[in-house]
């Protein structure tokens, strides 16, 4: 393969394979079936047959094409052997060289200049050497010495995160003053990430400068004591963390929260203090809905004066070199490897086959002779065979095949996720499975205890355990969807994790959303969703098969039906698309980014404009008349809808409207629509309720769902005198709702109608954030609305976000009574509680029906917390605890152990808050 002029493309380890005449597969690497006839020899390949469990469910199991059928063994062995032919037959193939053959693949190499507690700390968490490609994309690149921009890719799991994370971290580390900021588009992924970054930085001192020193020692001001040190902190959701740069170093930031502190920094001047700025999944760009921020943040630190090294990364980009070149001539760095093989197969009809480059070889395969007359192509033979269970359960072909993949991976000891195209797929798939695998009293006892443990940690939430996990957790099978809960979740990510869970049941978001690999890849149909799956989707589901360090191997298995296969066989063979702007004419990027760049006025006449255009990405996808005509046509919009205005003819400036839509994080197009809600609040603001104050929290887009005309009727009809003035001034008709919850359909046919329809969705979104801002638990109001618990919870922290932009947007507005009275309710809604708790409900673990509970036992300030015993707390959140089934003596136990720790926690922070409080009052009787 000839690498690119511009860039470095790293030799694969298809490349290595072949050359040494290995078989090789990997995920997104086209092939020819031939390539994949593996044969194992006979000794190695072990045999399996149907076995039936306690409760009478036949499971379906996969055997060799050429082995004995199950019949004509003659005899079930008592237990299942691992299927060495999938398993092991890797085991010698050395993809990765040593350090002991290439010196460069130790980061305390002093090409690389780490200090050695960052590789001390690296090698605490699993990082004990590099891969290749890593080494030569840090130092060929010119991004580590030089500080150049760097665009790349390489699959996921291939170790694309350490690059970037080396290069931040010495950017950081080595340049007095400098700052960093890391951009991941999910909430979760940041979580994680920054706890991650706190691990890898601990006991790691900056770089100092003497002339910083003496002003900070001149200055008469005192040390904290943590500005030697790397301090990471991080941005999401609606977090009211006013940090500046001097209390981080490194930033680790959702899209919007990345985007927000970019137009803060260039306003107050400060952006000359961020260094690095690290761009994640970079293939986000094209995303209409959020990603384009990432478009117009990265144009804003081209268009300043100051040098910003950017890094952009990806798993799924299909132009870098085009991506490169708009990042400032970045160097671009394509890797195809892959720590662990990957083998990919097609499944259906019970028949398992190798993956292929042809489209036609798949059609070859519904054929009903194996050679036709009119066609050169050959049947092809399955590489395994499915048994098909007699249980009616699993008449369909795709479900034997799903649960036969999945248990047989957890027989041997191994990991699956199985992905689904909905919530309810999930959950049906988690229980088929589990049924299939063995139940609790004939695992080992270590294993069965550590699942009761993990149902012991799910019954301690607030919300209780799910009924559905009861039954599957046991086998060692979970589901993962948006209806569960934040701790569910976290509870069932970390049980996967460990081992402890074998089979993960998700819909598509976990692919992207966070880092759980497993041995073996499901996808249990190729719709996510409506809609068949995108190949960058399925490249990010595929690209979760093959664990380093516990996995020789990966496996993914794209199971389908036959009235499927040509859409399939498409999919599997579709090149990646190519990463577009989406400031391009019909997408609404354009406008935000031109109201933006004159806000912060880092370009406010025609000359200075045009010169941030030319630094776009749309600038090099469209022609340049037409761009032109597009610019001017945007600014009018701009000046009519009163975002900005011309000073002259050379000149603008952003209005105060067009400034609050801005600090507030919207769109032009949400802005105003947010200006218009809240100019009719000013006029006629009901403050003897609530419902007003929460209208204006659930987000513009907001379509939680679908309106349950019924439940709103009833709620509806439930409201008291104040609340109904609320229906009113917002403009909603009870008649509409009545006429609604009889079978009448809501028509969105023109803007006008898109805009009532709005008004309807967020004043319902807002009768569920009352009821959590009053204490309803969060089980409870997803009774009520009949909606997952998830999808609740989901709802007040996107609500809580979107409240924090508000706030902002009423404060740039010099609306400050306004701001006062949504930041209230914004802590209501945060803490789930009535204004009386908000003080107890900073406290960890203490939140709407457990405060109110401490309340009434006593324990209604943080103070008395604090003062409180361990022991007189546990009595209290035994209170708070759901109603749970009867378990035995030792689960009880185990119960109430969760219980003692999650009491000592809420006794250290107290103690925290407390101590913070008193601090307070003497710095301010100083």
């Amino acid at each position: 393969m000839i690498p690119p002029k511009a860039g470095i493309y790293h030799t694969t380890s298809v490349d290595v394979a072949q050359s040494n005449h290995t078989t090789l597969s990997l995920a997104g690497q086209k092939r020819t079936y031939g390539a994949f006839r593996v044969k194992e020899s006979q000794h190695d390949a072990a045999v399996l047959v149907n076995i039936t469990n306690t409760a009478g469910f036949q499971r379906p199991t996969v055997y060799e094409e050429n082995n004995l059928a199950p019949a004509e063994t003659g005899k079930v062995p008592d237990v299942i052997a691992r299927d060495q032919s999938i398993y092991s037959h890797r085991r010698g193939l050395a993809l990765t060289p040593t350090v002991a053959s290439n010196p460069l693949l130790d980061l305390s190499h002093p090409a690389y200049g780490l200090p050695k507690q960052l590789v001390d700390n690296f090698a605490s968490v699993g990082i004990k050497s590099i891969y290749p490609w890593q080494s030569e994309c840090l130092l060929k690149s010119g991004a580590l010495r030089e500080k150049k921009n760097l665009v790349y890719t390489a699959p996921t799991g291939g170790g694309k995160s350490l690059v970037a994370d080396v290069l931040m971290l010495k950017h950081v580390i080595d340049i007095p003053g400098k700052k960093a900021m890391l951009v991941l588009p999910y909430v979760a992924l940041v979580q994680e990430k920054m706890r991650w970054l706190r691990k890898v930085v601990e006991g790691i001192l900056k770089t100092k400068a003497s002339s910083f020193l003496g002003e900070h020692q001149l200055s008469g001001w005192r040390k904290r004591g943590d500005e030697d040190a790397v301090r990471v902190v991080g941005f999401f959701g609606g977090s009211k963390w006013k940090a500046t740069w001097d209390d981080m170093d490194i930033a680790v930031c959702t899209i919007e929260k990345a985007n927000a502190l970019v137009n803060t920094a260039i306003e107050d001047l400060s952006i000359g203090k961020l260094g690095v700025v690290v761009m994640d999944e970079l293939h986000m760009i094209d995303d209409e809905s959020r990603g384009y921020i990432l478009e117009l943040m990265a144009t804003k630190l081209l268009s300043i004066e100051q040098e910003v090294q950017i890094i952009g990364m990806s798993a799924t980009l299909s132009n870098a070199e085009l991506l490169a070149k708009w990042l400032g001539n970045a160097k671009f760095y394509i890797s195809r490897y892959r720590p662990v093989p990957v083998e990919e197969h097609l499944v259906f009809d019970n028949a398992v086959y190798a993956a292929s480059s042809s489209s036609s070889f798949y059609k070859t395969a519904t054929q009903p002779n194996t050679h036709s007359r009119n066609s050169s192509q050959i049947k092809p033979e399955p590489a395994k065979l499915i048994t098909q269970s007699p249980n009616k359960e699993l008449n369909n072909a795709l479900i034997n095949a799903v649960v036969a993949l999945s248990t047989e991976t957890a027989r041997a000891g191994y990991g699956a996720l199985v992905f689904c195209s909905s919530r309810l797929g999930c959950e049906n798939d988690a229980i088929l499975i589990s049924r299939a695998l063995p139940r609790a009293e004939e695992l080992d006892p270590l294993t069965a205890d550590k699942r009761r443990n993990i149902l012991s940690d799910l019954r301690s939430t607030i919300t209780g355990l799910d009924p559905i996990l009861e039954k599957t957790i046991p086998a060692g099978v979970a589901f993962h969807h948006a209806g569960l809960t934040t701790e569910e979740r976290d509870a069932i990510e970390i049980a996967y994790d460990e081992g402890v869970i074998k089979v993960m049941v998700a819909t598509c978001s976990l692919a992207a959303g966070i880092n759980l690999p497993a041995r073996r890849v499901i996808l249990h149909g190729a719709c996510m969703g409506a809609d068949l799956v995108g190949p960058s989707m399925l490249r990010q589901m595929r690209g979760r098969a093959g664990r380093k360090g516990k996995d020789e191997v990966g496996g993914t298995y794209l199971c389908c039906q036959k009235s499927d296969l040509e859409a399939v066989a498409e999919l599997m063979e579709a090149d990646i698309p190519v990463v577009e702007s989406c400031l391009l004419p019909g997408k609404r990027g354009i406008k935000r980014a031109l109201l933006e760049v004159i806000s912060t006025k880092l370009a406010t006449s025609r000359v200075s404009i045009d010169d941030y255009i030319r630094k776009t990405l749309l600038f090099y996808s469209i022609d340049r008349n037409e761009l032109a005509d597009m610019v001017l046509s945007t600014m009018q919009d701009l000046k009519e809808t009163g975002l900005i205005e011309e000073i002259d003819e050379l000149d603008y400036s952003a209005t105060l409207l067009g400034q609050a839509v801005v600090a507030s994080s919207l769109a032009p197009e949400d802005g105003l629509f947010v200006h218009r809600e809240l100019r009719k609040a000013l006029q006629a603001f009901v403050m003897d309720g609530e419902m007003h104050v929460l209208y204006s929290f659930p987000p513009v887009q907001a379509a939680h769902g679908n309106i349950n005309w019924q439940i709103f009727r009833k709620e509806v009809e439930r409201l008291d005198e104040s609340n109904m003035r609320v229906l009113d001034f917002v403009g909603l008709k009870p008649l509409v709702i009545n006429k609604m919850a009889q079978g009448g359909s809501i028509k969105e046919s023109t803007a006008q109608e898109v805009e009532i329809a709005r008004i309807y969705r967020r004043f319902y979104a807002a009768l569920q954030l009352r009821d959590l801002c009053n204490e309803m638990p969060v089980h409870a109001v997803a009774r009520k609305y009949d909606i997952p618990r998830g999808m609740v919870q989901n709802l007040a922290q996107t609500c809580h976000g979107f409240a924090a932009g508000m706030i902002k947007f009423c404060e740039r507005m010099n609306w400050g009574a306004l701001a006062a009275v949504l930041e209230h309710f914004s802590d209501r809604l945060r803490a789930g509680a009535r204004s009386d708790l908000l003080a107890l409900a900073k406290i960890t673990y203490i939140k709407s029906r457990t405060a109110r509970i401490f309340w009434e036992n006593g324990f209604k300030t943080v103070a008395a917390v604090a003062a409180a015993d361990v022991k007189d707390i546990i009595p209290v959140l035994l209170l708070a605890q759901p109603k749970k089934p009867r378990v035995t003596p030792e689960d009880e136990q185990k119960y109430i152990n969760k219980l003692k720790l999650k009491a000592e926690i809420i006794s250290q922070k107290a103690n925290s808050l407390w101590e913070k409080e008193m601090q307070a009052e003497l710095d301010e009787e100083e």
